[in-house]
């Protein structure tokens, strides 16, 4: 999955939080969300907010997939609120996708 079919997928999915998301589709997303931030910053607080305000929906989603295709539940993404719970969301976010099917939905496409 190149840059464009991931924010693609991402965009298009804004509000799907079940299903799986491959690393590529989550990191692209991700990269794509710092420089559509980083631009937006240029132009003001209240465009920058209203960016961010407008992408949360989908990393969310993305995140909650991207668990899901690890094996875990979308929920773990609250623990973000603390240093550690993020430094244990990278990490899960690093992981490969778990091979075969599990209860969140069949394998992703590959990359």
């Amino acid at each position: 999955m190149n840059f464009g079919q991931a924010i693609s997928v991402c965009l298009g999915k804004y509000a799907d939080f079940s299903g799986r998301a491959a690393r590529p589709e989550f990191w692209w997303f991700f990269l794509f969300q710092i420089l559509v931030s980083i631009v937006a910053s240029f132009l003001g607080g209240t465009v920058s907010s209203l960016v961010s305000l407008a992408l949360l929906l989908p990393a969310l989603a993305v995140g909650a997939r991207r668990l899901h295709d690890i094996g875990k539940s979308g929920w773990w993404q609250l623990i973000s609120f603390t240093v550690i719970g993020i430094l244990l969301l990278i990490y899960w976010f690093a992981q490969p996708s778990a091979e075969g099917s599990n209860q969140h939905d069949k394998e992703p496409a590959a990359a």
